[in-house]
């Protein structure tokens, strides 16, 4: 029979108090000046709605829990092994984790999320009783079957889409787009199948219609990721975030448990939003990223090198020190470069010296630099660097046309003008920086001989007042620091 839930006055309170947290905690988190304190709030919020889970399933005197149901001590037992052995695991995996390997933890997280949806709803299928989830005859319910495989769909995706994203973003797998021939129709048909599946298994529920659900619910994750360049990575980890978050809100419903539904509710809504801004700031259709491959017809990424030998200037750390000793302004552009080679804490010392010799420094942020979005935000944030030196593209672009230098450190996509000037590049129509409208570029590069993770070559690098700078990030701006000296 169908499973009436006695929810108690408190447990409603306690899950209503953590999702008001998960608010704030989105809310601090929305501007680095107050992130701390979001995550703070993020984490009391977790804290409180884990507590009141388990209490609310703890025997009490009559081996009952608050709910009326029956709990083994050994499934408490279970549970409390579980939290503590994911703890460990996240705890040392925090320490040891290097910043450059974020955007790869962070799919890594995602992947996870999405297979612990995969299981709940597996189990729910399995074992409907104690999910309370059948009605008088035994049946599942019509409502948990659409739960069920709503879930069971979306973790699947979120699961082979964020593994893809991993390997991508770990280097496993070239960043260049994998394009399958017809990959549009075989994504629509295998999509209109997992749905008309779902709705068929509202009517019967054969185990083959579900297990199909999930084996094609994970075949469309690895379909829709595959066909993506590296240049678009950060998008597609903020719209693996919403996917998760709706996996999560789906088996919410599942499990009756108030907190996971408002989590995921807001895990989902909020990633799609950051999606749909990202989309703006690359000039992207953000139907094209639910879809998958977008961006790919334009022909993906290139070679990985340079496309043809054109005469450029080359300088020293010496040259550099000189011209910013003489500037006005300059305003550096930190790329997922300056991330690999942990120059952050070194760019800081520069700017800190170029500021004691009169230079005003500002720090410009492309919304997709780096390879997750935020990332170079984090770094600068991690190295001290003031807040407010800090600004997004739509608030600084216009200063490059009166700054003496621009000075690029590990970017390249987002300072490349082919975004603005060829139609068939696959960073077509991205805004990004105007360097080159600066007086002098001073543009940190390992070799002549690489682009961008796009795969794109850039005409910066042969401008006339460009100056490379070809070294490690780090080393190069420690003997410009040297020089300042």
């Amino acid at each position: 029979m169908e499973h009436a839930v006695a929810v108690s006055p408190w447990v409603s309170l306690a899950y209503l108090v953590a999702g008001i947290c998960f608010i704030l905690a989105l809310r601090g988190l929305s501007s680095p000046v107050t992130s701390q304190r979001g995550n703070r709030f993020g984490m009391i919020g977790m804290a409180i709605a884990v507590v009141t889970t388990l209490v609310t399933h703890v025997p009490t005197g009559g081996g009952t829990s608050l709910d009326g149901s029956e709990i083994d001590f050994l499934t408490i037992f279970e549970v409390l092994a579980a939290i503590g052995i994911g703890a460990v695991i996240g705890l040392v995996t925090a320490r040891r984790i290097a910043m450059t390997d974020m955007p790869q933890l962070v799919a890594a997280f995602h992947s996870l999320v999405g297979l612990a949806a995969v299981l709940v709803a597996a189990a729910a299928f399995l074992n409907p009783d104690a999910f309370g989830i059948v009605d008088a005859a035994g049946a599942i319910l019509p409502v948990s079957r659409v739960e069920m495989g709503l879930g069971v769909a979306i973790g699947a995706i979120t699961f082979s889409g964020s593994v893809i994203a991993f390997l991508k973003l770990n280097g496993n797998m070239g960043g260049k787009p994998i394009m399958l021939p017809g990959r549009h129709v075989i994504n629509l048909a295998v999509l209109a199948s997992i749905l008309g599946l779902i709705a068929y298994f509202t009517q019967d529920q054969s185990p083959w219609i579900f297990w199909t659900v999930t084996g094609l619910s994970f075949a469309i994750g690895f379909l829709l990721i595959i066909p993506i360049g590296g240049a678009d990575m950060p998008v597609v980890v903020s719209m693996l975030n919403s996917y998760s978050g709706w996996a999560a809100a789906a088996m919410g419903f599942t499990l009756h448990n108030t907190a996971m539904i408002i989590t995921g509710a807001l895990v989902g809504s909020s990633g799609a939003i950051l999606s749909y801004i990202m989309c703006r700031a690359m000039n992207r259709s953000f139907i094209s990223v639910i879809a998958g491959g977008f961006g790919g017809d334009s022909g993906g990424g290139g070679d990985g090198e340079a496309k043809e030998q054109r005469p450029w200037k080359r300088g020293s750390a010496e040259d550099a020190a000189f011209l910013m000793q003489q500037a006005e302004q300059v305003i550096i552009v930190p790329g997922y470069g300056m991330a690999v080679a942990q120059a952050q804490h070194t760019l800081r010392e520069m700017a800190d010296k170029l500021k004691h010799h009169g230079v005003r420094v500002k720090y410009a942020i492309h919304p997709v630099a780096g390879r997750m979005p935020g990332h170079m935000n984090v770094l600068l944030a991690e190295a001290n660097v003031p807040y407010d030196e800090v600004f997004e593209l739509e608030d600084i672009n216009s200063e490059f046309a009166q700054t003496d230098v621009a000075f690029i450190i590990g970017a390249n996509d987002v300072v490349n003008p082919a975004a603005k000037t060829d139609k068939a590049s696959p960073i077509y129509g991205m805004p990004v920086f105007d360097v080159g409208k600066a007086k002098t570029v001073l543009f940190i590069k390992r070799s002549m001989g690489g682009v961008g993770y796009a795969g794109v070559d850039n005409d910066v690098f042969y401008a006339d007042n460009t100056m490379m700078l070809l070294s490690d990030a780090k080393k190069m701006v420690e003997e410009i620091v040297k020089s300042l000296d």
